[in-house]
């Protein structure tokens, strides 16, 4: 149910307030009203039961183009930072509103399946703390051996450490030097049942990486420029788990994929809820990808990222009515 306006203010005091921690009088500037109001919206917001900031996450859902969002993609939830009003910078806030709209999603008994980055290690960052019961967090991917600061390993330890929850790490690199070496170490009982295990996964976390020189993905050493560039002529667009995706959100036909340890694609997409997490304007391409590959069914993303899915889907369906009636 959609906010009222009433509502809306009262949770974008508690947000700034109990989320950011900032004082009254900064809120109130923020706000453009009154310190007496803001006292007035959270003493409101205890009253509502909303200081926990977790129904505060549907501020940022009551948005037509949200709802329109959720239409054109096939998508169960999205959540937008719009680029006026709450925040000054729409991209910084998404870590913060990411960790909350997370929080929600992981329920007590939960098997959640974690990838990295640098949007996922910001996310952990800004967690709140959280005492569930019987959580596992599960990397979905291998590790990388270099001493890179959004390692997988790290970014599923921290979030299980503010779970209060078990901790499951892949105890193998993420990148092998053989596709042989790679295929050996898939059969590793260890290994092996880790990777069976993730679409037995209740909920899964991970953004979509961008293909280019300053990709994570090649700065971390997992794939070098000479293997970047014969990957993006046969068509790599995106890197969803330390994997290649191409334009359709497939898995790239390459030896680097082929060298991986990662989570299979169709296990990934068996995991009943995914939430992907977009921050950066440069990830329009890969994210097109990621929706088209099915990846996600719960989006954290800018409004501005929003209205450029919205502006690509009209267009594809503008051009298709077009076709079909010349045919």
């Amino acid at each position: 149910m959609a906010l009222r306006s009433a509502e809306q203010i009262v949770h974008k005091a508690a947000w700034l307030y109990y989320t950011h921690g900032l004082r009254q009088d900064e809120v109130a500037q923020r706000l453009n009203i009154s310190r007496a109001s803001v006292a007035l919206y959270l003493r409101r917001a205890r009253e509502m039961g909303i200081v926990t900031i977790s129904t505060s996450t549907d501020l940022f859902r009551d948005d037509m183009m949200a709802r329109q969002l959720e239409d054109a993609y096939g998508l169960d939830s999205v959540w937008m930072v719009s680029e006026e009003g709450l925040a000054h910078d729409a991209a910084a806030e998404i870590p913060t509103l990411a960790a909350n709209v997370f929080l929600e999603m992981v329920h007590n008994g939960d098997r959640v399946g974690v990838a990295w980055g640098r949007t996922v290690y910001a996310m952990a960052d800004a967690m709140s703390y959280a005492d569930r019961q019987d959580v596992t967090v599960v990397e979905l991917c291998g590790n990388l051996g270099s001493p890179y600061s959004y390692r997988p390993d790290q970014c599923t330890m921290e979030i299980a450490r503010r779970l209060n929850a078990k901790g499951l790490n892949c105890y193998a690199p993420l990148v092998l030097s053989t596709e042989e070496l790679a295929r050996q170490l898939r059969e590793e009982p260890v290994i092996r049942e880790q990777l069976e295990g993730v679409s037995s996964c209740d909920l899964a976390l991970f953004t979509v990486g961008t293909l280019n020189e300053d990709s994570h993905v090649i700065k971390c050493g997992a794939l070098s420029l000479k293997e970047f560039s014969d990957i993006k002529r046969k068509g790599g667009v995106g890197v969803i788990a330390g994997q290649v995706i191409t334009e359709e959100g497939t898995l790239l036909d390459c030896d680097y994929n082929r060298r991986m340890i990662s989570a299979d694609f169709d296990a990934i997409r068996a995991i009943p809820r995914r939430l992907m997490v977009v921050q950066e304007d440069e990830k329009f391409e890969p994210l097109l990808a990621a929706l088209k590959g099915r990846f996600s069914t719960h989006l954290v993303l800018t409004s501005r990222m929003a209205k450029r899915l919205l502006d690509h889907a009209n267009a594809t369906q503008s051009k298709d009515e077009a076709t079909r009636a010349t045919a």
